[in-house]
This record gives C-alpha cells, structure tokens and sequence, in this order.
C-alpha cells in the first residue's frame, strides 16, 4: 500500500514537471520571435521597440527558471562523474541524499527571499529601470513557482532514494516515469 502511494506522488509530480517544462519550452520559439522582431526593427526600420529586451530578459528568466525541475527530471544538471561513478549505488544514492537536501535547503531561501521582493513589489510599485518600465512582481511570482516546482521534484527523486536504500529496490523502474 505504501508503494502505491508513493509511487502515486511520483508520477504527479513528474506528470506536474513535465508539464511545466513543456509550457516552458514553447517560450523558446516566442523568444526568438520577439529578439528577431527587435532586430528587424531597430536595423531594417530604423526604429527600435521600448519593450522587447525588457521582454526578452522576462521570457529568458522565465524559461532558464522553470526548466530547472524539468532538467533535474530528466538528470541533465551536472554530476561530477569522477567519484559518482566509482562507487556503489546505495553510495550514489546517498550522495544524492546530500545533494538534493542541500538543493532543497537553498531553494526554500530563495523562496523566502522571493517572497519577501514581491512584498516590496507590489508595496512601492518596484519596475525595470527602462523606458517600458514594466513592472516586476510577476517575476518574482515565478520564481516561487519555479523553486516550488524544483522542490517537489527533489522531494520526488529523495522519496526514490530513500526507497531504494531502505528495501533495496527501485521504486520506479526506469521505463515506467510516466512518459
């Protein structure tokens, strides 16, 4: 029963990054659009926009921010191989144990840190110093929602951890994540 459960929280949150990441990812092409608009209109018009780099610096942020938990899905953050992979898996898991309580340890200060900024965003109206001057609460909206999303996909990975290294086994197998 307990397996169930938990293997039911892993599939949600890898269903919930997933997701995230995919909605992410289709910021990339809009990126472009909106740096190639700026180029053709500073360059071929003359006349360059107020508000595509402010724009461009959002998306980017917003892009690189919530694809952390999706690349952490997806075990594409950098490891260093040359001690992981020389030891056992029960010691793996261990160090990422470590790793993932020292991520999870700094992300909820960014969270705190997050909240705090968009307290004082939304109280004196704080905006990008630019002609457009738009404004940056939502910025740090995101970034709740970011290190949220981040942390439930280490507390996923550490529930899978702490599994393997109390009964030995996966509790899910490589091909069954949901995919």
């Amino acid at each position: 029963m307990l397996k169930i459960i938990l293997t039911s929280f892993c599939h949600a949150v890898d269903w919930v990054v997933r997701q995230a990441g995919r909605m992410a990812a289709f910021m990339m092409p809009m990126l472009a659009l909106v740096v190639a608009f700026e180029v053709f209109s500073r360059y071929v018009l003359g006349k360059p926009t107020i508000w595509a780099f402010d724009l461009s610096l959002f998306m980017f942020g917003y892009l690189a921010a919530l694809g952390g938990a999706y690349a952490q899905q997806q075990r594409a953050h950098i490891n260093v191989d040359i001690l992981y992979l020389k030891v056992s898996h029960k010691t793996r898991s261990v160090f990422n144990l470590v790793s993932f309580s020292l991520a999870i340890f700094f992300l909820v200060i960014i969270v705190m840190m997050s909240i705090g900024k968009y307290e004082e965003a939304i109280e004196f109206d704080y905006r990008r110093q630019s002609e457009w001057a738009p404004p940056m609460f939502h910025f740090w909206i995101m970034m709740m929602v970011a290190c949220g999303l981040f942390i439930a996909q280490l507390a996923r990975d550490m529930l899978a951890e702490l599994y393997f290294l109390l009964t030995g086994q996966a509790l899910i197998e490589e091909n069954d994540d949901g995919n």
